[in-house]
């Protein structure tokens, strides 16, 4: 997206009013920052609050859930007071963010990652169907800050609120233990763990801490099998450091762009392989639901799911930077789906497959500035679009032309994919753009 600011001759619009149960503005969409371990995502605010976490995958309920209702979650590490960073990045050649703040007293900087590295057996939390790699997720959301100049305050608030916003957290301390705590709601238990010491303030935990010239503080919420998670700021940096070997060993095996636009290039293939779920190897469209196409409108709908349409040109993307692996899981996927009942496939699978995507709002929330009804599921996924035939054989078309041969397996799905696009092609159908009426 372009921000008003890049596009000349145009001058931003002033916001539009807050809604009376969203007294705090929303930070622009395209201000958000996006951590991935290939199992779920997170949405980081300027202001350094995680706006969107739902555990353990893209589409389970949401943990912290700000974008959509300013009382649905909240969780940060940051300079007490402080809400404007000086500067905030992507560290080169990651989904790994760094933000430098500059307060009265000083200068600090906070790391921010979903972390990944050596797989260790088989994973509990979200089981593989596709063969494991040598990498994997910690199922733990890891947070650094470093006093670099003077002496600042630090703050950690974590204020879940499970199942999108609908059920607060109880939290108790580990067995007393000031540094660990558990939050329980439904039937999600999280961690988290801190050098800090930690106070309970009802449904929030929450830590103070000056930090002078080379002090360091980390916080890691867990929800991995055991809820495991860093016993010290020395482990965090180890997670922090496995989860940059893997990110840039992973680019490392793309096709080199030596062209001014391989930042963008190298940001979108990241960006590509943050939204694949790896026990799977599905590609989600988006991280989020219910973002408005239009400012206060009610086109917000939940883009968590895979679209064989979409699919082709995320397949195109990754041929062409040498990415084939991830192109062949995909193929996998797609080979595993159950066509619906003549043979054909549907417009969209859940991740790990499912079918039904039952579509249900959640009229508690207020929505991205407003926008509502928030959505949980997507009704579109009994539509008929015809173009679906062509978007499958396509995608298997560039798959067979990358590896130079077509799989046994596959072919079968070419020929009912070939033989339904026949047999309804002059039929009506509800179009690429998915409208719900007539």
């Amino acid at each position: 997206q372009f921000s008003a600011e890049g596009l000349a001759g145009l001058t931003p619009e002033a916001p539009g009013p807050q809604s009376a149960a969203m007294p705090s503005p929303f930070p622009p969409i395209e201000d958000y920052a996006f951590l991935s371990d290939c199992h779920t995502g997170a949405l980081v605010a300027p202001d350094g609050a995680v706006g969107w976490l739902c555990v353990p995958r893209f589409d389970s309920p949401s943990v912290f859930g700000t974008l959509l209702d300013r009382e649905a979650g909240y969780f940060r590490l940051g300079p007490f007071g402080i809400n404007v960073p000086t500067a905030r990045a992507y560290e080169p050649g990651t989904n790994i963010l760094s933000t430098t703040w500059n307060t009265p007293g000083g200068w600090v900087v906070v790391r921010d990652a979903l972390t990944m590295g050596p797989r260790q057996g088989e994973d509990e939390v979200t089981p593989h169907t596709r063969p494991p790699a040598d990498d994997d997720a910690d199922h733990t959301f890891v947070r650094t800050a470093e006093c670099i100049d003077g002496e600042v305050e630090v703050e950690l608030v974590c204020e879940p609120v499970f199942d999108y916003g609908r059920t607060g957290a109880t939290w108790t301390l580990a067995n007393g233990d000031r540094h660990v705590a558990e939050a329980a709601g439904g039937d999600q238990t999280i961690r988290l763990q801190t050098d800090m010491a930690l106070g309970i303030e009802g449904g929030r935990v929450r830590a103070r801490h000056v930090l002078r010239p080379g002090d360091r503080v980390y916080c890691a919420l867990s929800w991995a099998a055991g809820l495991a998670a860093p016993g010290d700021v020395g482990e965090a940096d180890a997670r922090l450091a496995a989860t940059t070997r893997f990110w840039r060993d992973w680019l490392g095996r793309s096709r080199a762009v030596d062209h001014p636009y391989r930042q963008a290039i190298e940001r979108s293939a990241l960006a590509i392989k943050g939204l694949t779920y790896m026990p799977t190897g599905a590609t989600v469209a988006a991280l989020t639901t219910s973002l408005p196409e239009t400012p206060g409108g009610e086109r917000n709908w939940d883009y968590r799911f895979t679209w064989m349409r979409d699919s082709t040109f995320t397949l195109q993307a990754l041929h062409y930077l040498n990415l084939d692996w991830e192109a062949d899981e995909f193929i996998q996927f797609v080979t595993d789906l159950e066509p619906v009942d003549d043979g054909g496939l549907q417009i969209m699978y859940g991740i790990d497959g499912r079918r039904d995507l039952t579509e249900t709002t959640r009229d508690d929330l207020s929505g991205y500035a407003g926008a509502r009804p928030v959505r949980v599921g997507n009704g579109a996924w009994n539509q008929r679009q015809n173009d679906v035939y062509g978007a499958v054989l396509d995608s298997i078309l560039l798959h067979t032309r990358r590896s130079e041969r077509l799989p046994r397996g596959l072919w079968p799905l070419v020929q009912t994919q070939a033989a339904c696009a026949t047999a309804v092609w002059r039929e009506p159908d509800q179009g690429i753009w998915e409208a719900r009426g007539k």
